[in-house]
């Protein structure tokens, strides 16, 4: 281990709590905070203290910063795994019935219609400088797309007391797109992943292994939360069953690593679709399961501000310089204003066909504008399982989605807020 990996981790959590102070003084959500915070104490800020200022090689082995950072990865996984779990609780059955069609229309249009605006301008942008922009990356960007933060919106509607249509469409909304996100990466990454390795044209490595990974990481979630559910009749405290959602999570990520074997047929399981999985069947068949998430959401909070933190520890700057620099931001720039464009039309062709209110319709698709946890979450797995085909691409996707993150979190919030104030839903601006 590590000599000194603790006092690194003391000071991410010290440098992370005390971003949230500045944060509060300039009115900015935390994540971003926690981001910058996580850079600044990387291996290409922090760590040229430990490796002589040599910028160009501070994300290797030679610099210790890079190795804390990349020890610590399984945090990542765990804060990933608990964050897929809680998108579970948004498919209880009797609240997908409460919301009606109208809500799951919507969802799946803004998602798909994210994704696909993604995936049109950067295949076009592929198709005429292919040796620049790898399919891979257009592919994992356009599934990326579809996930939404539920937290920055969450926060607005709360602190200004917005109430309407637009607030309570909403709110299932930004709930259930992350699980869109996750279905769509499932899908587009795995091929992704089969075109960076450059294996040569299988079917069923194309096609059946995808979904037949899919399919085995869903099975193992259903098995999961049926475990899970069994046993919390007789395990009735809350710290129980949140030892219940640790053995759930922990598993997940186990067998993803099992299945990844060569005596396994190494699959490449979703254990984020596992844990989502697990969490559906727990919130269905346990009434009082939402005693559990509430808890949850207070246990983990210190685990998410370290996902935060190492996420933004992980961006590699070096990445932003010469040719590399000017196509990471350039893609980027495409992400941010396509993401959005597909999010807003998508919303409003849901609206018009479910009928919703005009204010729907017309500014639903400004507050679906920040992004953070879950496509942090899926860029990070992206980078970590391309780490030895092709480390260039899961940089390049890391730093694409966390540069329009810190754009995203700085401007969704007050886009957000500015649409209910014009769907009339902020009384007073306070």
């Amino acid at each position: 281990m590590e000599p000194y990996i603790f006092l690194y981790i003391a000071a991410l959590v010290l440098v992370g709590l005390l971003s949230t102070r500045v944060m509060k003084l300039i009115k900015m959500p935390n994540v971003t905070g926690y981001i910058i915070a996580g850079i600044i104490m990387g291996p290409f800020i922090f760590g040229l203290f430990f490796n002589g200022f040599d910028f160009l090689n501070a994300g290797t082995n030679a610099n210790p910063i890079f190795r804390y950072v990349n020890t610590l990865s399984w945090v990542n996984s765990a804060a990933l795994g608990f964050i897929a779990f809680s998108i579970g609780s948004s498919f209880k059955t009797s609240t997908l019935k409460s919301v009606g069609s109208r809500i799951i229309v919507i969802t799946a249009l803004e998602s798909l219609f994210a994704s696909l605006a993604v995936v049109a301008v950067l295949a076009t942008a592929y198709l005429i400088f292919p040796d620049k922009i790898p399919l891979p990356l257009v592919l994992s960007l356009g599934a990326i797309a579809a996930a939404t933060a539920p937290a920055a919106t969450i926060m607005v509607i709360k602190q200004y007391r917005a109430n309407g249509p637009v607030s309570k469409t909403l709110l299932p909304v930004v709930a259930l797109d992350d699980a869109a996100a996750l279905i769509l990466f499932a899908i587009l990454f795995q091929i992704a992943k089969t075109i960076a390795v450059g294996s040569s044209f299988d079917p069923y490595a194309m096609f059946v292994k995808p979904l037949l990974e899919i399919i085995i990481s869903l099975v193992i979630g259903v098995v999961l939360g049926l475990i899970m559910s069994f046993a919390c009749k007789f395990f009735r405290s809350r710290a129980n069953r949140t030892g219940w959602v640790l053995f759930t999570v922990f598993a997940a990520l186990g067998f993803y690593y099992l299945f990844k074997q060569d005596f396994m047929g190494e699959f490449e399981l979703s254990s984020l679709l596992t844990c989502m999985a697990a969490g559906a069947i727990y919130v269905n068949l346990r009434p009082d399961s939402i005693k559990t998430f509430e808890f949850l959401d207070r246990f983990t909070t210190p685990i998410y501000m370290l996902f935060f933190i190492l996420s933004g520890a992980n961006l590699n700057l070096a990445i932003f310089t010469g040719d590399n620099g000017v196509i990471v931001l350039t893609v980027a720039a495409f992400y941010l204003v396509f993401r959005f464009g597909g999010k807003w039309s998508g919303a409003a062709l849901g609206s018009t066909i479910t009928k919703a209110e005009p204010n729907v319709k017309k500014y639903l698709g400004f507050c679906l504008v920040p992004q953070a946890g879950v496509a942090i979450g899926l860029a990070t797995t992206a980078g970590n399982i391309l780490a030895t085909s092709n480390p260039e691409i899961g940089s390049m996707i890391v730093a694409v989605i966390l540069t329009s993150t810190l754009v995203y979190e700085l401007i969704g919030p007050i886009v957000t807020k500015t649409a209910l104030q014009k769907a009339g839903e902020i009384e007073i601006a306070r």
